[in-house]
């Protein structure tokens, strides 16, 4: 379990990038997941250069509610908050930072 003061702290990186458009400059396709997110297989990953203000920033996320042809260099993204994994035992949904296609 990640403590509250973790997910606190992880609150202000997630709040600051909801809405921030960017360009895939390279993704791969997860076909055999780590535990824990078997139940999102097979899920693309996209390394994003952001835009708006964010020049040189890049960051790693899954790419959701997408389809083959998004899949490509180029393909303009908007950043997202999604559930990351399933909830712990305790009932926390973790959530993060997701890119889905414009």
């Amino acid at each position: 379990m990640q403590s509250p003061v973790k997910l606190w702290r992880n609150q202000k990186k997630i709040s600051g990038l909801i809405g921030k458009t960017g360009r895939i400059i390279a993704f791969t396709l997860i076909r055999v997941p780590p535990a824990g997110f078997s139940d999102q297989a097979p899920y693309p990953v996209v390394v994003v250069a952001l835009d708006e203000g964010l020049k040189g920033k890049r960051i790693t996320a899954q790419l959701v509610d997408w389809q083959p042809e998004h899949l490509a260099a180029g393909q303009k993204v908007v950043t997202i908050i999604r559930r990351v994994t399933q909830p712990d035992p305790d009932g926390i949904i973790p959530y993060g930072i997701k890119v889905k296609p414009v």
